[in-house]
C-alpha cells in the first residue's frame, strides 16, 4: 500500500465517483460516451498503478531475506497483484455505479457484509497510520546531523509516541478544511516522498555492489530458494501481500481504455512486472549494504541511504532524502485522514451509523468521524508504550494491518466467482480471460493467497523480539476478532431513523430486478440500463436513489416500480485505501 498514492487517491477518489456515476443519460450516444471516456493508453494506466502500489517504506523488513526476496515478491504478485488486478477490473466494468468494493460485495452476498468490507477498510487505514508515521518519526530523526544520535532518537520511543500523536491530530485538524487544503502538498508528496528517493536507492545500492564492493547477502542461484525448513522465514514475507494493496482502486478506469478486453490485462502485467522490478531492487539495494543482523525495520532504509551517500562522497545528503521521505509520509497522511472517513460518512448517511456519526463541518467533513478515528490512532499509539521496542510495535500494528485488508480482498474475491454464478449474463466490458474455468482460476488463486498470507500473519517473527509471543498472538487475535464482528453488531442492531434523508445510491441490480442477494438471475441487462430505466420510470429521483437495502412487494410483477425501503445502503466511493 503506497505511502506515495495521497494524490493519486484523492484523484482516484473523484474519478471514482464520476466513473461510478456514470450512467449515460437519455439521449446521449453510449458510443459518444466511448469516444469521450477512451484516453488512457496502456503505458499510462501502467503506470498510474504502479504509483498506486509502489512504496520504500517495508523494503527493509525483506531485505532479511537477501536475494530469496525475489521469490517472495514474484510468489505475491502471482497469487496476489495479477489476481487483484484482473478481478476487480471485472467488478469495476460489471458494476461500476457508485460504492466500489461495497457495492461489489453487496450485489453477491448483501449490505450486511458489504458493510463489513466496508468497515474493514476504514479500520485497517486507522490502523495504517501509526505505522505509517512511525517510519515519518524516524525519517525526522534522521534529518540531524550525527547519525548515531539520530539512530538513538528513532529508536526512543517516547519520540515516535509524541511525532505519531503531533502529527495525526495537526492533519485531522488540516484535513477539517477540505480537500482544498492539502490537495497540492498531497500531489507532489508522491514524486519528492517515493519515486525520487527509490531511483536514489537503486542507483546508490547497485553502483556500490557494481563497483567491486562485498555484499552483505550471499549470492548465487541456490539462495533464490527460501530455507523452507524455517517456517518462520514465511511471516515477515507474509507482508508483502500488504506491498501490493490498492491495485484495484485503479479499475475504475478500465472503461477508459481503448479496447478493455486486450490491453487492460497488458497494463496490468507491465504494472506488475515494473512494481516487482522496483520492489526487489530496492530490497537488494538495501541488502548489498546493510548486514541482514542489523536490519531494522524502522531504521534500516534510512541508515541504507546514510551508508550509501557516505561510500559516494555525499554525506551531506542524508537529511535531505529523509526529509523528502517525511514529506512523502506527511503528505499521504493528511489526504488519508480525510478518504476513508468520508466513504464511512456516506455510510453513516446511508443508515448505518446513529445521526451522531452524521455530523458534518461547513466544508462537508465527518468531524464526529475523524475525531473517533484520531482517538482510535492515539489508543494503538500506545501500543508503543506495552510493546519491548518500537521494531515490535511496528511489526504487531503492521501484521494487524494486513489482516483486516486481505478480509477485505477474500470477500472482494469471493463475491467476483459468486457473481459468475448468481449473475453469469450481466454484461462485464472486461471479463477476466478463461471464461468461468479462467474466474475460478484467478479468482481462487487470489481468494487462497489472501487465506495464506493471512493465516501467517499470526505466527510471530523470529527475526523481530516481540515479548511474549503469547500476547502477540493475543492481541492480533483479540483485534482481528474484535474489528470484524462490530460492523456486524452495528449492523444488526440499525435503526430506519439513522438514514440521512438527503441520502443517495443507485440501488443493486437485486433490487431493481425485485429479487435477494445470491438469488440466480439470467438478466443480461447492463447496470447502467437498470438505472436508466429506474431514473425514466421514476423509482428512483434524478440525483440518486435513497440509499438502501429495497426489497420487492410481495407479488410484484417484472415490470412493477420497486419498493424502495429505506434502509442502510452502500456508500459512496470505492476500495481505494492505502
Amino acid at each position: 500500500m503506497s505511502d506515495s498514492t495521497a494524490s493519486n487517491g484523492s484523484s482516484a477518489a473523484s474519478g471514482s465517483s464520476a466513473a461510478n456515476s456514470s450512467a449515460t443519460p437519455p439521449g446521449r450516444s453510449s458510443n459518444a460516451k466511448a469516444k469521450q471516456t477512451a484516453k488512457i493508453t496502456i503505458g499510462a494506466l501502467a503506470v498510474m498503478n504502479i504509483v498506486a502500489v509502489v512504496s520504500l517504506r517495508g523494503l527493509p523488513a525483506e531485505a532479511e531475506y537477501g536475494l530469496s526476496s525475489i521469490f517472495y515478491y514474484v510468489l505475491a504478485a502471482v497469487v496476489f497483484l495479477i489476481p487483484v488486478s484482473l478481478v476487480a477490473a471485472e467488478l469495476a466494468t460489471g458494476w461500476p455505479e457508485q460504492g466500489g468494493v461495497f457495492r461489489w460485495v453487496g450485489e453477491a452476498f448483501g449490505p450486511r457484509w458489504a458493510f463489513v468490507a466496508m468497515f474493514m477498510l476504514f479500520i485497517e487505514v486507522s490502523i495504517w497510520f501509526p505505522t505509517v508515521l512511525t517510519f515519518g518519526a524516524v525519517s525526522l530523526a534522521y534529518t540531524g546531523t550525527d547519525q548515531n544520535l539520530d539512530a538513538q532518537l528513532s529508536g526512543n520511543k517516547a519520540f515516535v509516541l509524541a511525532v505519531v500523536l503531533v502529527v495525526y491530530w495537526l492533519a485531522t485538524f488540516i484535513a477539517f478544511r477540505g480537500a482544498a487544503a492539502f490537495s497540492k502538498v498531497a500531489q507532489w508528496g508522491g514524486i519528492i516522498g517515493t519515486i525520487i528517493p527509490a531511483a536514489v536507492l537503486i542507483v546508490l545500492g547497485f553502483s556500490y555492489y557494481f563497483a567491486g564492493n562485498t555484499p552483505q547477502i550471499q549470492m548465487g542461484w541456490g539462495e533464490l530458494v527460501p530455507d523452507f525448513s524455517n517456517f518462520s522465514n514465511v511471516v515477515l514475507a507474509a507482508s508483502i501481500f500488504l506491498f501490493y494493496a490498492g491495485m484495484e482502486m485503479n479499475a475504475i478506469h478500465v472503461k477508459e481504455v481503448k479496447n478493455p478486453t486486450r490491453d487492460y490485462p497488458i497494463a496490468v502485467l507491465i504494472a506488475a512486472l515494473g512494481t516487482v522490478v522496483i520492489f526487489v531492487l530496492g530490497t537488494l539495494a538495501i541488502a548489498f549494504v546493510v548486514p541482514q543482523a542489523d536490519i531494522n525495520l524502522t531504521q534500516s532504509l534510512l541508515t541504507s541511504y546514510n551508508d550509501m551517500f557516505e561510500w559516494a562522497g555525499i554525506g551531506w545528503a542524508g537529511p535531505i532524502i529523509a526529509a523528502m521521505l517525511l514529506i512523502g509520509v506527511l503528505a499521504g497522511v493528511v489526504t488519508w485522514v480525510a478518504g476513508p472517513s468520508s466513504g464511512l460518512l456516506a455510510v453513516a448517511k446511508a443508515g448505518y451509523l446513529p445521526r451522531f456519526w452524521q455530523r458534518t463541518n461547513k466544508h462537508g467533513m465527518g468531524t464526529h468521524i475523524m475525531l473517533f478515528q484520531a482517538f482510535v490512532v492515539t489508543a494503538l499509539g500506545l501500543v508503543y508504550v506495552v510493546l519491548p521496542s518500537v521494531q515490535a510495535a511496528y511489526q504487531i500494528l503492521s501484521q494487524l494491518t494486513v489482516i483486516l485488508y486481505l478480509i477485505m480482498y477474500m470477500l472482494m474475491f469471493g463475491a467476483a466467482m459468486y457473481l459468475r454464478y448468481t449473475q453469469p449474463n450481466r454484461p462485464r466490458p472486461y471479463r477476466v480471460p478463461g471464461g468461468e474455468a479462467g474466474m475460478w482460476v484467478v479468482g481462487g488463486l487470489g481468494f487462497l493467497g489472501s487465506l495464506m498470507a493471512f493465516v501467517f500473519s499470526f505466527i510471530p517473527p523470529d527475526q523481530i523480539s516481540v515479548g511474549s509471543p503469547v500476547l502477540y498472538v493475543g492481541i492480533l487475535a483479540g483485534g482481528a476478532a474484535l474489528f470484524f464482528i462490530l460492523p456486524l453488531v452495528i449492523y444488526a442492531v440499525r435503526k430506519p431513523h439513522w438514514r440521512d434523508p438527503n441520502s443517495t445510491f443507485v440501488p443493486f441490480t437485486w433490487q431493481l430486478e425485485h429479487s435477494h442477494p445470491g438469488v440466480q438471475t439470467q438478466s443480461s441487462v447492463a447496470t447502467s440500463v437498470l438505472t436508466e430505466q429506474a431514473l425514466a420510470s421514476g423509482a428512483i429521483p434524478e440525483t440518486g436513489a435513497p440509499a438502501g437495502e429495497t426489497e420487492p412487494r410481495p407479488g410484484a410483477a417484472a415490470g412493477d416500480k420497486p419498493n424502495l425501503r429505506p434502509r442502510p445502503g452502500p456508500a459512496l466511493g470505492g476500495s481505494g485505501a492505502p
